[in-house]
């Protein structure tokens, strides 16, 4: 569901993509991410409600694309954790996956930002811990529907408030487009859980998404640069000493486990992400200390459509 809502949804968003730059591919990122989540689990026999979004997570992280994609890709591998061994959704166990994800997409990115996808699934957490922790923990279905309906209206007056929360948003008059694309995977969610359909006036009033609203983005100057992404096997004190170079060449740096299992050498797969000046500047710093594999390279301007991928 979460998929075709994307692929409906994703012109409108590329539309209003202006943070952190304005390259107008935010709704195209999100949905192929979200898509290689869902050819993980179709191709897989998942024994338990954590491992479907762990296989889905991991999915997901290995195909991600720019800052939204990479972050819903960490959150739903985060939001697996709390869930391993279940054979169902609770409003605990949902409130405490949304928890956990929250805090792994904010470590994620060196310099997280309010008024982002951030702030949207913060919103959406402490959402969903407010409406279960009034219950007590009660499992029963009408509790996690009324946990679930607690995190997509907090998650939607998080979105609205992102206007007012960065001046480019403020100033160009839209919310951000990653907090929306978040958005619509939580009702999605929340469709799926209770059986019902998407709420077709969840986005009603929100600044530059109505239908005959003008691309925003496509209007906003050219952007410098180019987003480097790849994966990468990094023991941990070797991948915080690259994130820490890439923080001092560029910006925007997110990177995140793929999964918790370490190889015989105590390293991990990594999902990283960056802007930078130029892709040999990034290259160069990734090179020494490992080899990437899934790389993609992509302009940082909404005039340029084509991408780079396993260029190396």
């Amino acid at each position: 569901m979460a998929e075709q809502t994307l692929a409906n949804h994703s012109d409108r968003l590329n539309a209003i993509n202006i943070y952190p730059v304005a390259d107008a591919d935010t709704g195209t990122n999100l949905y192929l991410t979200i898509r290689a989540a869902s050819q993980a689990v179709a191709e897989s026999e998942p024994a338990d409600v954590g491992a479907t979004l762990a296989i889905a997570g991991r999915g997901a992280m290995e195909q991600a694309r720019g800052n939204s994609g990479t972050l819903i890709a960490v959150s739903i591998s985060a939001m697996a954790e709390p869930l391993l061994g279940a054979q169902r959704m609770s409003g605990p166990l949902l409130a405490a996956a949304l928890h956990r994800a929250q805090l792994r997409a904010w470590s994620a990115l060196s310099e997280p930002m309010p008024g982002t996808i951030l702030s949207v699934l913060e919103a959406a957490a402490k959402g969903a811990t407010s409406a279960e922790s009034a219950l007590n923990g009660d499992e029963s279905n009408q509790a996690l529907a009324e946990t679930i309906n607690g995190a997509v209206w907090a998650a939607r007056a998080a979105v609205e408030l992102t206007e007012s929360q960065l001046d480019p948003l403020t100033r160009a008059g839209v919310v951000d487009a990653g907090g929306v694309g978040l958005l619509l995977i939580l009702d999605c969610l929340r469709a799926v859980i209770l059986g019902e359909f998407l709420q077709e006036d969840l986005l009603d009033g929100l600044s530059g998404y109505k239908v005959q609203d003008p691309n925003i983005a496509l209007e906003m100057p050219e952007q410098e640069g180019v987003e480097v992404m790849c994966t990468i096997s990094l023991t941990p004190l070797a991948a915080a000493g690259l994130r820490l170079e890439l923080d001092g060449l560029g910006d925007s740096v997110i990177m995140s486990a793929v999964t918790e299992e370490a190889d015989p050498t105590g390293a991990y797969p990594w999902r990283l992400h960056v802007h930078v000046p130029s892709a040999a500047v990034a290259l160069d710093a990734i090179h020494a200390v490992g080899d990437p594999s899934n790389v993609s390279i992509s302009a940082l301007t909404a005039s340029v459509s084509e991408d780079l991928h396993d260029v190396l």
